[in-house]
């Protein structure tokens, strides 16, 4: 990683970069893999909407003064992870899932986990090399204006070990 990753709680101001990085990160990893009747609802202004709604579960990693990438953990689920596609490979993706597991620590937790679509074969290598186990199927729920969408994806789990202070 050539440039320093800093973390800080999302702000209002950030809502845009970070809607911008889901919605692309979103399609790339999603289209094809999920069920039409969430596509359909997954517009580009419903990514938008939820960044600016879910501020305050986001944590942005800045790099060079940029949103890089966030992720949205909400108790024990990690529920978004994205990169920006500017940054995939600088090591960003790895520092904000270490992130996102410490805030799972933080937050009194000893164990992670988070949902991966089955055909989204990046993010689930990404997380086997971070020494996340795939547990295997379960109904996800995505919700919609018309309510839940039964999405089928895997759960990756890992425990978090509390730090000895």
């Amino acid at each position: 990683m050539s440039s320093l990753v800093v973390f800080r709680p999302a702000t209002p101001a950030d809502a845009d970069a970070v809607a911008k990085i889901w919605y692309h990160g979103w399609r790339d990893g999603h289209l094809g893999n999920v069920p039409d009747s969430l596509v359909r609802v997954r517009t580009r202004e419903s990514f938008w909407e939820r960044a600016a709604n879910r501020v305050g579960d986001t944590t942005v990693a800045v790099v060079n003064g940029e949103v890089a990438g966030f992720v949205m953990v909400v108790d024990e689920e990690v529920e978004q992870v994205y990169v920006s596609s500017d940054h995939r490979g600088s090591g960003v993706a790895g520092a904000l899932l270490a992130e996102a597991e410490r805030l799972v620590r933080d937050g009194g937790h000893s164990r992670a986990w988070l949902a991966v679509a089955p055909g989204n074969a990046r993010a689930r290598r990404f997380y086997e090399r971070c020494g996340w186990v795939d547990e295997g199927l379960f109904d996800n729920r995505a919700f919609g204006p018309e309510g839940p969408i039964s999405v089928p994806c895997h759960r990756y789990v890992k425990p978090i070990p509390h730090s000895e202070d």
